[in-house]
């Protein structure tokens, strides 16, 4: 009797594979693996150098109608010469922790263009130093800027978005020290600042979602930028970084970054209201 209903099942799980055939989730033949901002216009906070002058050169590389540098400093040589290559790449310099400052910058971006289509909220400060040695002054000067301020860069490209009908995208920059201690350079403020951007990052993608809105972070770890080349020369660098297992991290080159970012900025992301990539590098 057990064989007769082994053979019963089997016969009845055949029949359910014919009525209902199993879909493949692999693409299309004539699947379109194109990335392009083409006709979008993109804002990006702290873009005059280190990963926000990177993240402009993917957006400018990937056919962005024009990206701006939301910046406080005054634009670097670096920034002219890719300026000099894109001439569609312009600054407004704008002061994040300042909400007056930032909306005006997006008004200013909307009158010329007619739109905004991305917010990059990349703009941040750190300060490596032992917790022990921080004062609140220091630790409140971190929150302001990369926790304020970054999101009243997304609450008002938000509302802007809203109001013009546009389905658009924000990405934060986070930190690989959102989820681990960094041992190289230590920054407890700092890591918390970053792990609060990456949290409220969930919470905005399901509050904006209705609106078309998508939010996305990225957590690199060491770049090698203007702000961080000393950190991999330090005479401990080997002992902290490599014979330690339990927080092994690599520095990675700005390039190994952005492909994500592009992708998250891109109207070929629309099809998920959030998702994140863990970078820390290949």
């Amino acid at each position: 009797m057990n064989g007769t209903n082994g053979v019963n099942g089997s016969s009845h799980e055949t029949m359910a594979d014919e009525a209902m055939p199993f879909l493949t989730t692999q693409p299309p033949a004539d699947q379109n693996w194109a990335i392009t901002l083409k006709d979008k216009v993109i804002a990006i906070t702290g873009a005059n150098r280190g990963i926000g002058l990177g993240i402009a050169e993917v957006c400018l590389a990937n056919s962005a109608k024009i990206v701006y540098s939301l910046d406080l400093m005054d634009p670097s040589e670096d920034f002219f010469a890719l300026q000099k290559k894109h001439p569609n790449f312009k600054y407004i310099q704008t002061n994040v922790t300042v909400e007056s400052s930032i909306e005006s910058a997006i008004n200013s971006i909307v009158e010329a263009e007619g739109a905004i289509h991305g917010m990059v909220c990349n703009a941040g400060m750190t300060k490596h130093q032992p917790a022990l040695n921080f004062s609140r002054e220091e630790v409140e000067k971190l929150f302001n800027l990369n926790v304020f301020g970054a999101f009243s860069c997304a609450q008002i490209a938000a509302r802007k978005f809203i109001e013009l009908g546009v389905k658009g995208s924000i990405v934060f920059t986070a930190s690989m020290t959102s989820y681990r201690p960094n041992r190289a350079a230590p920054s407890a403020p700092y890591g918390g600042t970053k792990a609060a951007v990456r949290n409220m990052t969930h919470t905005l993608a399901m509050e904006w979602a209705k609106h078309g809105i998508r939010v996305n972070s990225i957590s690199p770890g060491f770049v090698r930028t203007a702000m961080t080349y000393y950190v991999e020369r330090a005479p401990d660098w080997d002992l902290k970084m490599v014979s330690e297992l339990i927080s092994v991290v690599w520095v990675q080159l700005l390039t190994k970054l952005l492909a994500i970012l592009r992708w998250y900025a891109s109207s070929s992301n629309a099809s998920g209201a959030r998702r994140r990539l863990r970078l820390l590098v290949e």
